[in-house]
């Protein structure tokens, strides 16, 4: 072989026809609409394919002849120079090896895909074409004879687009090579006999409500096996089934957007579409896929909230704890998640100072609690006015607000059973420790708050007058002397009064009364010491021989003052005097207690030797 073999001279004046046939067809129709146009290229393209793999064996065995060439035959010479000026017309790119067959073609015989042959054939039939590579042998078989090569089975484009072999002549005696071998593709043709499909549906997306025309949901695509290159097979035009008019669909990008204005999603929330995509650019005939999106639409801050009700009525006893919810309010929100947030406030009423309103995150309802306490005789209802207003705002509909809701809320406080109230939180009482049994001491007086006006009974706790020291008067409160007081000894006694309602025994209340003894002279003062004095007899006059020092249980009022002499049998003595040393004080004694008696106070006075002994 020289490079180029008649089989593919024979193929490129089929694609020479082909290719005339074409550009003379759409020459005559070139002012009819494109859309036309594609369609009458879908109808023949086929039919075009069909005829070049079945026009070889037609034209097989003049285009033999013509190839076989008498030498210094000026005519046979002429007439080759003229069909290389068809075959070599280079621009239209046509190469001799390349082979092509239609895909899914099947009939009774075998395909006859082209026939190879060299100018060194005689026709003796003396050489032998070989055939390797690609599908040689079982899917390709070639005539050693004719070179025909024909497909023994049906071919799928989509599975495997084209087979590389390698053709070459040999002795068919010798079976020594006559020229090189010589590489080619067959091709698998395309047909359309694949349908687009969705490969990621089905589909979910979300968009915001009351978005406006022409906003951007997804994108969807879809594929098709088919060869991209030729024809329309995998050109896909996509289109909306289901789903209009809501959504549109542009027909080439599949890019889904909103074609209706103001979807509410309080109104629908879920969209289903369906959406197809259509091969042979959406003409008849194209095979076609669908894949359905489910449309979400997501929620914006469009509605304000709104109370149930506009007046809520509840009821509270005076005696509720401070920091206890006493009712709950709501206000409701079309809306959801952030946007139907909302916060609650008092802004008007005779009791802002009283309760409060906090929101509850679980259930977005406004809670009331008691911030002060409640005293049904002094005040007896209470009327406030609350406000709900959503947290996030969207500013793109602040012109529907305002986003709040009013409510009036009125609180009526029951009376409760309370305990008794005394006059005073503590009392403080003070009692000469020289005073007689039985007698008063004091008085506390309570009351009952609550309209019935229970009496009261009076009474010691015990516990905390375990001497029982005192008494008091169950009717009027009155604190009496049980037993005699010493300062000395206890200087304050602590007790405690129960007031209990006498209809009621489970009301009780206690207050704290603190008795004070008062002191009165009633000790002696003594010697803090005894003391044995001892005097050299060469003392010297106005020497101090000794320092006597004096003390006092007693604690009067204005302090001390002791009178210091001589006993009567030493007072004419002139041996001796006795001075007091004014000033002296001695240190206090720390009494660890918060009610203790005063320091002992010590004065002490000189022993001087007035003259010597």
């Amino acid at each position: 072989m020289t490079g180029k073999l008649n089989g593919s001279c024979f193929y490129n004046l089929s694609y020479f026809y082909v290719d005339c046939a074409v550009n003379t067809w759409r020459s005559s129709c070139g002012t009819m609409p494109e859309r036309l146009t594609e369609m009458l290229m879908d109808t023949w393209t086929p039919l075009i394919i069909l005829w070049i793999t079945v026009l070889p064996s037609i034209f097989m065995a003049p285009m033999n002849q013509s190839q076989v060439l008498p030498s210094g035959s000026s005519t046979g010479l002429k007439r080759l120079t003229e069909e290389q000026r068809v075959l070599n017309r280079s621009k239209r790119g046509w190469v001799w090896n390349q082979m092509f067959v239609l895909e899914e073609f099947s009939g009774p015989e075998p395909i006859l895909v082209g026939r190879l042959h060299t100018d060194l054939d005689p026709g003796s039939s003396k050489i032998k074409y070989i055939l390797s590579g690609d599908g040689a042998g079982t899917i390709f078989v070639i005539n050693d004879k004719t070179g025909d090569i024909h497909a023994m089975k049906r071919l799928d484009r989509e599975e495997k687009a084209e087979y590389t072999l390698t053709a070459q002549a040999v002795d068919r005696d010798t079976n020594k090579p006559l020229e090189p071998p010589s590489e080619f593709i067959i091709k698998v043709q395309d047909i359309n006999d694949n349908a687009p499909e969705f490969v990621d549906g089905p589909y979910h997306a979300t968009v915001p409500e009351m978005s406006v025309v022409g906003t951007f949901v997804t994108k969807v695509t879809a594929t098709d096996a088919d060869d991209p290159v030729y024809g329309n097979s995998a050109k896909l035009v996509y289109s909306i089934l289901e789903g209009q008019p809501y959504f549109s669909i542009e027909p080439h990008t599949a890019i889904i957007k909103t074609a209706l204005p103001n979807m509410d999603r309080e109104a629908k929330e879920e969209y289903f579409v369906v959406i197809q995509a259509k091969d042979m650019g959406g003409h008849m005939g194209g095979l076609s896929g669908t894949t359905t999106v489910t449309i979400t639409l997501t929620d914006v801050n469009d509605n304000p909230p709104k109370f149930a009700q506009s007046l809520y009525h509840f009821s509270v006893m005076e005696d509720v704890a401070l920091g206890e919810p006493i009712g709950r309010v709501k206000a409701n929100d079309l809306d959801i998640g952030e946007n139907a947030k909302s916060s609650y406030d008092i802004i008007e009423g005779d009791g802002m100072d009283i309760f409060e309103i906090t929101t509850d995150a679980q259930t977005q309802d406004g809670i009331i609690r008691v911030r002060k306490p409640l005293d049904f005789e002094t005040k007896k209802s209470y009327t406030l006015k609350v406000e709900a207003a959503n947290i996030h705002i969207d500013p793109r509909f602040i012109s529907g607000g305002p986003f709040k809701d009013t409510a009036t809320v009125k609180i009526v406080v029951e009376d409760a059973d309370e305990p008794p109230v005394f006059s005073s939180p503590t009392y403080l009482l003070e009692v000469h420790e020289n005073a007689a049994i039985n007698s008063v001491i004091g008085q506390v007086t309570a009351h009952d708050p609550d309209v019935s006006s229970s009496p009261i009974r009076f009474s010691i706790d015990r516990h905390t007058d375990l001497e029982r020291q005192f008494n008091i008067n169950a009717e009027d409160g009155k604190i009496t002397l049980a037993t005699p007081l010493d300062r000395e000894t206890n200087m304050w006694h602590n007790i405690t009064i129960v007031a209990t309602e006498t209809r009621n025994h489970s009301q009780v209340s206690r207050v704290p009364v603190a008795i004070k003894v008062l002191d009165v002279n009633d000790n002696a003062p003594e010697f803090a010491s005894e003391h044995e004095a001892f005097l050299c007899e060469n003392g010297k006059p106005g020497q101090v021989i000794q320092i006597v020092s004096a003390v006092d249980k007693d604690d009067p009022k204005n302090g001390h003052y002791f009178l210091y002499s001589l006993l009567p049998e030493m007072v004419n003595n002139p041996n001796f005097t006795i001075k007091k040393n004014e000033g002296c004080r001695a240190p206090e004694r720390q009494i660890p207690s918060l009610l203790r008696p005063k320091p002992e106070v010590i004065h002490q006075v000189f022993i001087r030797l007035d003259r010597p002994t």
